[in-house]
């Protein structure tokens, strides 16, 4: 379980084929985000709930299979490439974003970038099925990043983002036709799936 709050950004060290049973193998250089960190934890990686495999050094190692490369963006991922790193909520810890779950529901395509004075305005276009569990003021995750949609059109929606949120995150260094790892809020979900049709 997670928050949305994204503790940091990470370096992709490498991405590889993995040796084992998974699919790809995917390194990170968590750095001060390693403390405390220990094999078999969850970690949110841009999104995903990945599983620690190793650890060495401040670098850790999360297997991924082919569904998570063919769901997320993380398939797309190169060596150099940033990350937002937020580790699992702790029984006491403050809740200050929303439940996110780590379980991408699929991608989003970033559609228009609008900067204005004191904010920038994010349109990322969603598929029908994205679009049926989302509403205005309603949370969604991108990437990781726990954000309130601003509007729900009929194949996107907006986001607005602060420069905090666009300097503590990779967010900013987005740019138009990017991938983001989409996590429609869970109540959304659920509500959506019990809706007669």
């Amino acid at each position: 379980m997670f928050t949305g709050i994204i503790e940091g950004t990470a370096r992709v060290k490498s991405v590889s084929k993995s040796k084992k049973g998974a699919d790809t193998l995917l390194r990170i250089e968590l750095g001060k985000l390693s403390s405390g960190l220990k094999k078999g934890d969850s970690v949110c990686v841009s999104g995903a709930c990945l599983t620690v495999t190793k650890l060495s050094r401040g670098d850790a190692d999360f297997e991924m299979v082919a569904e998570t490369t063919r769901r997320t963006s993380l398939g797309d991922l190169s060596p150099g490439d940033r990350v937002n790193i937020e580790r699992s909520l702790r029984v006491g810890d403050r809740l200050e974003g929303h439940f996110v779950l780590g379980h991408v529901d699929g991608t989003g395509i970033i559609d228009d970038i609008i900067k204005l004075r004191s904010e920038t305005k994010v349109w990322i276009k969603l598929s029908n099925a994205l679009l049926e569990s989302v509403v205005p003021k309603g949370s969604i995750a991108v990437d990781g990043v726990s954000l309130t949609l601003v509007d729900v059109d009929d194949d996107r929606v907006s986001i607005s983002l602060i420069p905090h949120t666009l300097k503590a995150t990779t967010l900013g260094q987005r740019s138009r036709g990017d991938r983001v790892n989409i996590e429609a809020d869970i109540l959304g979900k659920y509500v959506a799936h019990n809706l007669p049709r």
